[in-house]
């Protein structure tokens, strides 16, 4: 959660790849918005991305950021910066007028400058003012050039994510320990949620999805206060977080002996996410293992159910998300990589039955192929 999550070397190697990239699209400055960014380069995990705040990168040089005055003391504390530009404090203040004076002191507005323009966390009218702002010297929109370097993991973060997945493994554990009718969804996702802290997890940067009944239908459906009953089928989905590098699972499951219809439906989503994790490998197409999870779907005679991305890779998430710019889907760009974390999860919602299906693990892509990281089985966890 800070700068002494990595050792120096580690970053002073991502700062070398930044540079590198920045002079192969000839950019004097980066302007960076993104958490996942600002984090990469400088371990800051400071909440400044509520308001405004931004990491200024010269191809080679200090860094500086700007953020808001309460921040400060964090990020003098936990981030590898060079210096600390901050606004506000405990009056409102416009942060635009307080980033030209800084830009016009740096250079940036007499030179190439890149700028991420992030959908979370760049406020439009910060943008069209930042755009206008900057003018001529807005050489490109780069919001995927640090995004890319980090998608490929280092030992050191491959050894966060194992961490992780393990806390994961454990709340599921818990999950289906606790799991019995007469409880409400909510109460369940406590049990979830309370082992995942008294593990050491963070909190994720995207809440659990828990759905069950009819509602099982609702692809990304947040727990309510619904009791769960005999008969109920639904799945579960949570990260857990290890230094804010997320691993995720999902598991379905049953109060009681399942239909026909729910194994059936169960039986196609694992099919899917093993034809899915089958085509992962370092130099694959993204779009490979999605089109292998689609077409087992659509021969079930399920295509109309499949409303969602067969999987995406996994960031040291801040919220809302915890999705990298990889994803397994129609008209992806990306080619995985060895060392890139992916999520697997293609799924059936059939809305007009009240029933759905999803079951989500983790990959670590390798050379051969891929690792799966959970240990915890796939099976249908069901309750007697």
């Amino acid at each position: 959660m800070s700068k002494h999550d990595f050792s120096r070397e580690e970053f002073a190697a991502r700062r070398a790849a930044v540079g590198r990239a920045m002079a192969e699209r000839g950019l004097d400055w980066l302007i960076l918005f993104h958490p996942v960014s600002i984090r990469w380069l400088t371990g800051s995990d400071a909440k400044s991305y509520q308001e405004f705040q931004c990491l200024l990168v010269p191809g080679s040089g200090p860094l500086t950021i700007m953020a808001r005055e309460g921040e400060r003391n964090e990020l003098q504390d936990e981030a590898l910066v060079d210096r600390i530009e901050s606004f506000g404090g405990g009056e409102n203040e416009d942060a635009i007028p307080h980033f030209e004076r800084l830009a016009d002191e740096l250079g940036l507005l007499r030179a190439r400058c890149g700028m991420e323009v992030p959908a979370y966390y760049l406020h439009p009218h910060h943008y069209v003012r930042l755009r206008e702002l900057l003018g001529s010297s807005l050489a490109a929109e780069t919001t995927d050039l640090v995004h890319d370097l980090s998608l490929v993991k280092s030992p050191a973060e491959i050894a966060y994510i194992r961490r992780a997945s393990a806390i994961a493994d454990e709340a599921m554990a818990v999950f289906a320990a606790g799991l019995r009718p007469g409880r409400s969804e909510l109460a369940v996702a406590g049990d979830v949620y309370g082992a995942l802290l008294a593990r050491g997890s963070g909190l994720s940067a995207s809440p659990i999805n828990l759905v069950s009944g009819a509602r099982s239908a609702y692809s990304h459906g947040a727990p309510t206060e619904r009791v769960l009953q005999s008969g109920d089928f639904g799945s579960v989905e949570y990260g857990a977080t290890w230094r804010r590098y997320t691993a995720t699972i999902g598991r379905q499951f049953c109060l009681g002996q399942p239909t026909a219809r729910m194994r059936e439906l169960y039986e196609i989503v694992r099919r899917a996410c093993d034809a899915c994790i089958a085509e992962i490998r370092d130099g694959a197409p993204a779009t490979a293992p999605h089109e292998a999870a689609k077409q087992l779907i659509a021969a079930a005679g399920l295509e109309h159910g499949r409303v969602h991305t067969s999987g995406y890779g996994l960031a040291p998430g801040f919220p809302p998300s915890w999705g990298e710019p990889v994803h397994m889907i129609g008209g992806a760009r990306h080619v995985l990589r060895a060392g890139m974390v992916l999520s697997v999860e293609p799924p059936v919602f059939l809305g007009d039955e009240g029933l759905g299906a999803r079951i989500i693990d983790n990959v670590l892509v390798t050379s051969q192929g891929c690792e799966l990281l959970s240990r915890r089985s796939r099976d249908l966890v069901t309750v007697a």
